[in-house]
């Protein structure tokens, strides 16, 4: 199975190519693809294959801000390097000429971009992807160049060093660029020497109505800021409960960068040996599995996945089973948090002499915080709207665009545990004559249809209290008949977004981030970086209540 890039098309909103490349063979054009692609309905699959090109042609895909990126392959490959090819693409776009990756960007830096491809993959091999390495072989022009360009003069004036005649004169200079390393830039100096430690786990949890859990697993990654002179030569290490087995068993399926030294990792779970990149980038991924044990699931709970907050819905309520209500659990208990897991980072504005080194874990006296949670509620098509919302906390309202109701809680309203509700009722479609015999209000003689003047009017009636209670079994009673036919009107489902600062699903933690002094160069004398920590889970419509 190879690994060959043959070809890599860029198409804007209006499905205008603006950048073809070939790297090899003969791919087909990309007017004969994109209609290809297009025939597939949404949303379409990130991988497909067209018989009907001649050769037989595998299509990837990958859709980012607005813009639609194709690459083809008419040999067997890997399906997972190229979409992570054209993922390696956005990021040296982005962080070359600039986040959001906008079409008129791509096309009024074509000359940077030219090169990045050519760095990037070669003949169709992958030759480098980071950012780092890219900095010291693509030239990017500066202002001057532009402006000389721009009159349509030479971007390099005669006898001028150009950026990369300069890069290619400090690379001939051993003494000046350090060890080779791919991921790092050479001569990194830095005024205030920074490192961050950002861990971010995000939620897929599926309950069934009962509120057993289905499904539980968070998706956790670990976010590295590097500003530090030099090249350091770091090890993070991280614990979960229950020692060195409980972080064996926390973390499932770790994925690292480049830089970490996987032998140190098999010898030692939990220690991250690695030379950084300078700024920020992805240390780790992994993935955990929040499913209790098969014991307990016997005497199962929301505690037992340690979340925060649980949705429950209550469909089919009221007289004519219109109603239907979600329950909102709100808890204050966060398992494994203690006061010390809340970011250690500067105030905003603060400037850090790079000389303090807080300690992890003992800093901070707040707690965890939930926030910004928010219920979302998918209706079924039949439903014509959705009225006479009550919400016990918090606003609610319907969209009728999306067939969805939508639950917000401030975070003032989170922070104080217990149980919140919301009570809806459902308008189904029109109906031209109900079961009582009305249209529009009035009642009909059946046979002739006109008006019965032997019908008492309001007038005639006795006069009713207004406040007057209904008998209990008319309040109470349910119209089975009804009951039915708004069944399929009920919602199916509800999901719970929120996240939480200070805390993580999985218990992992940092407990420490060390310099090595005697492997790190050029880092001078009685440098102590500042060091920051911070954790974040997250739920985006993440935790599914089946109902």
């Amino acid at each position: 199975m190879s690994t060959a890039v043959e070809a890599i098309y860029i198409f804007n909103q209006n499905n205008h190519c603006i950048l073809e490349h070939v790297y090899r063979s003969r791919p087909p054009p990309p007017h004969a693809i994109l209609p290809l692609y297009q025939r597939h309905t949404k949303p379409r699959p990130s991988v497909i294959h067209l018989p009907d090109v001649n050769p037989p042609t595998v299509l990837f895909s990958l859709l980012h801000a607005n813009l639609l990126f194709l690459s083809t392959a008419s040999t067997d490959v890997e399906p997972l390097f190229i979409l992570e090819f054209l993922h390696r693409v956005i990021d040296v776009f982005e962080e070359f000429i600039g986040a959001p990756l906008l079409a008129n960007k791509i096309e009024s830096s074509y000359d940077v971009v030219a090169q990045l491809l050519g760095e990037m993959c070669d003949a169709g091999s992958v030759c480098n992807t980071e950012p780092n390495a890219l900095r010291d072989d693509v030239d990017i022009p500066g202002w001057v160049d532009k402006l000389l360009v721009g009159v349509g003069l030479p971007g390099h004036p005669p006898g001028s060093l150009s950026t990369g005649g300069h890069k290619q004169h400090l690379q001939l200079n051993p003494s000046t660029t350090g060890p080779a390393i791919p991921w790092r830039r050479a001569n990194v100096r830095h005024t205030s020497n920074e490192l961050y430690v950002d861990i971010l786990e995000t939620l897929n949890v599926t309950l069934a109505p009962s509120g057993r859990p289905l499904a539980a697993i968070a998706n956790g990654s670990i976010a590295f800021t590097s500003r530090i002179s030099g090249v350091p030569d770091l090890l993070l290490t991280l614990s979960a409960s229950g020692g060195k087995i409980g972080l064996e068993k926390a973390i499932e399926l770790p994925v690292f960068h480049p830089c970490v030294r996987l032998a140190r990792w098999k010898e030692r779970p939990g220690e991250l040996s690695f030379i950084p990149p300078d700024g920020k980038f992805v240390l780790a991924g992994y993935e955990v599995n929040l499913m209790p044990s098969i014991h307990d699931l016997k005497s199962w709970s929301n505690a037992n996945l340690q979340l925060p907050a649980s949705v429950e819905v209550l469909k089919s309520l009221g007289q004519n089973g219109a109603d239907f209500e979600i329950r909102l659990a709100i808890h204050n208990t966060f398992p494994g948090s203690a006061p010390t897991l809340q970011t250690q980072r500067p105030a905003f504005g603060s400037r850090s002499s790079g000389t303090s080194t807080p300690v992890f874990g003992n800093s901070s006296n707040a707690g965890p915080t939930l926030q910004d949670i928010v219920v979302a509620v998918p209706i079924p098509d039949g439903v014509r709207s959705v009225i006479d919302l009550r919400a016990s906390r918090g606003e609610a309202y319907f969209t009728a665009s999306e067939n969805q109701v939508e639950w917000r809680l401030p975070t003032k309203a989170a922070a104080s545990p217990g149980t919140a509700t919301l009570r809806c009722t459902v308008v189904g479609p029109v109906a031209d004559e109900d079961t009582d015999g009305m249209v529009n209000g009035f009642h009909s003689v059946p046979t002739s249809g006109d008006y019965d003047e032997q019908q008492d009017t309001y007038q005639s009636s006795a006069p009713q209290p207004i406040n007057a209670p209904k008998p209990r079994d008319k309040q109470d009673a349910q119209d089975p008949k009804k009951v039915q036919l708004n069944a399929p009107l009920m919602p199916s489902s509800a999901s719970l977004s929120f996240t939480v600062k200070g805390w993580l699903a999985s218990g992992i933690k940092v407990d420490g981030l060390v310099i090595d002094s005697r492997r790190s160069k050029g880092l001078g004398e009685g440098v102590k970086p500042y060091k920051g920590v911070k954790y974040l889970t997250a739920s985006r419509k993440g935790i599914e209540t089946r109902c």
